[in-house]
């Protein structure tokens, strides 16, 4: 197991605890910190060892799968009422949080543990995780009216409903694009230059 990126991912989903309670954006800031930051860290870490779900369910946890797995989940946790029952229960918050890292984890495993040959199913993957999350963003953002009263209560600062749920779309929009674009590039990358030394 790597000690840096484990380290790494455990301080991040500790700093993410501490933004959850800050309204919908911080709300955010811990959600794309589980799924798009210390996921990604985690299956670096635990990749190649007996913890990697790609390594012990190959069959199972493949890039596909799981991108279809995280995308259902990121998608129910931000349906109005779901948020607003997590917002009032630390016990659904908690799962809500967890489902985030344990999707986050088996996508990004699923990626990284293919073989050369097959990593650019995980590029696609990446690339259209990319996309959802920048649109469910964008959604977020641009909503006409706010979605998410529960967390009203909780707004960053001076911001009211309606500017916290903007800024927490422009969080997830920035971050959670960002991340999966990036990795991506990266795999994309490291499979261009294997192949130009092939």
């Amino acid at each position: 197991m790597r000690r840096g990126p484990l380290i790494g991912a455990l301080a991040l989903l500790a700093a993410g605890w501490v933004a959850a309670p800050l309204g919908m954006t911080g709300h955010m800031i811990a959600h794309m910190i589980a799924v798009a930051v210390a996921a990604p860290l985690l299956s670096i870490a635990i990749a190649g060892t007996r913890l990697d779900p790609a390594q012990r369910w190959p069959g199972v946890v493949t890039p596909f799968a799981m991108s279809v797995v995280e995308l259902a989940l990121v998608w129910s946790w931000h349906v109005p009422a779901l948020r607003a029952a997590a917002a009032h229960s630390l016990a659904l918050m908690v799962m809500e949080q967890l489902s985030f890292l344990a999707a986050g984890v088996l996508l990004w495993s699923a990626v990284l543990a293919r073989p050369a040959a097959a990593r650019a199913s995980g590029v696609g993957v990446l690339l259209l995780t990319s996309m959802h999350m920048t649109l469910l963003g964008a959604l977020i953002a641009l909503a006409p009216r706010p979605l998410y009263a529960a967390a009203a209560h909780g707004a960053m600062g001076p911001l009211d409903a309606m500017q916290d749920q903007q800024l927490s779309g422009v969080v997830m929009l920035l971050i959670g694009g960002a991340a999966y674009l990036l990795g991506g590039l990266a795999v994309l990358g490291g499979l261009l230059r294997q192949e130009a030394r092939a």
